[in-house]
């Protein structure tokens, strides 16, 4: 099975006028993660199901995921918030591991420093701060059978946008 995680597009500032959970994609962010999308369709790439944060950003840039035909309309996943616990989604993990075939994509789109967070923990088993998610960058990695504790994922894509269109 692989994992893509995927880092939501370029938002708007943080500011006191909005709430962190509303910020939306700025146009840039938006051309950018279309311009992504469209490069991840043109090489052959489909989700088999798209999960998103439940944030704004997160679920615009799934929606442009899910519009350049990658997948199904996104789902919300409340542990893809940057407040989000890893065991929850790789609980969501397992149980969509269990029930799909070896062969699955599925794409988990939400933040960083999560994103990056989750990849070390599932690569390495542990936190480092070390990889860093680019805004509508993508990181992808080969899952080995999530319910045994000792597993080989593989890491086997991480770039940022620049290199993809």
């Amino acid at each position: 099975m692989n994992l893509y995680l995927f880092r939501h597009g370029i938002a708007a500032e943080r500011s006191d006028k909005i709430h962190d959970a509303e910020r939306p994609l700025i146009p840039k962010g938006q051309r950018r993660t279309r311009l992504v999308a469209r490069r991840l369709q043109q090489i052959g790439l489909r989700f088999d199901v798209i999960m998103t944060s439940p944030f704004l950003r997160a679920q615009q840039t799934a929606d442009i995921l899910h519009e350049e035909g990658l997948g199904d309309l996104p789902i919300p996943l409340p542990p893809l918030a940057p407040t989000g616990e890893f065991a929850r989604g790789m609980a969501w993990l397992q149980d969509w591991q269990q029930n799909h075939t070896t062969e699955s994509n599925v794409v988990f789109v939400g933040h960083q420093p999560n994103l990056g967070h989750w990849a070390e923990q599932l690569l390495w088993g542990k936190v480092g701060d070390r990889l860093i998610v680019k805004k509508a960058g993508i990181i992808g990695i080969k899952l080995g059978n999530l319910s045994h504790s000792e597993t080989n994922n593989e890491l086997f894509l991480l770039t940022s946008p620049k290199w993809l269109p």
